[in-house]
């Protein structure tokens, strides 16, 4: 995976998740999950994603049963859960398999998307595991101070409170630190250039095509009422 170039990466990202949408029995998106994950494992990325993986198998089961709280069937509710599960784990392959200065030089490259919103899309995608660690940090931080999470659920919201406002206040400091970094290097300008090679080759374009068949395969296979 990591020997491909990006745009491979985000084409089969795509992929992965329109396939998720086009089927909607419960064995072929249990297929679909389980070759992800297999694909994470191969990667050499699933034991530093077992968390992430839990958590989304977690929020996952969460849309499950609302679906079935809201009227939905138990099939549907399956079916819910697992294409959540399957567009959000392949996304997690994506980001542990490509560095974000080749993403964004495929971005403006290959897919000609301006630099700006390129920078945009991954600089948010390069601030999440910050985020979560600054989170944790201060929960721990609060926690010492005395912090109480028991009671409740308007309890909670209230006393979480204490641990939102100074996540926003460190957060506005480095959006502010990031915007001047920024100035001082002459972002916005109308020249950019890359250092990383991004350009397909031969097998990335064999992927694309293999990619773009098995799409075609699953819209038929959908149409048919086989999945």
């Amino acid at each position: 995976m990591k020997k491909f170039v990006p745009v491979t990466k985000l084409i089969g990202t795509f992929a992965f998740s329109f396939w998720a949408l086009v089927l909607h029995t419960t064995p072929p998106l249990v297929i679909l999950v389980l070759i992800e994950l297999l694909l994470l494992a191969f990667c050499g990325s699933l034991g530093r994603n077992v968390k992430a993986v839990f958590s989304l198998v977690v929020f996952a089961a969460f849309l499950a049963v609302v679906q079935l709280l809201g009227g939905g069937s138990l099939e549907s509710a399956y079916v819910t859960g697992l294409r959540m599960l399957a567009m959000t784990i392949v996304f997690i392959i994506l980001l542990t398999t490509t560095r974000l200065q080749d993403l964004t030089a495929a971005l403006v490259k290959q897919i000609k998307i301006p630099y700006e919103y390129a920078f945009m899309f991954t600089a948010a995608l390069r601030f999440v595991p910050d985020f979560i660690a600054e989170s944790q940090a201060v929960q721990e931080a609060q926690a010492c101070r005395g912090l109480s999470t028991k009671g409740n659920v308007l309890k909670k919201m209230i006393h979480y409170m204490s641990v939102i406002q100074p996540l926003m206040l460190k957060s506005l400091g480095r959006s502010e630190t990031m915007a001047l970094s920024l100035e001082l290097r002459g972002f916005g300008s109308s020249e950019h250039s890359f250092m990383s090679n991004v350009r397909p080759k031969g097998v990335d374009y064999a992927v694309i095509a293999l990619l773009a068949g098995l799409s075609c395969l699953a819209v038929y296979m959908r149409l048919q009422g086989i999945v």
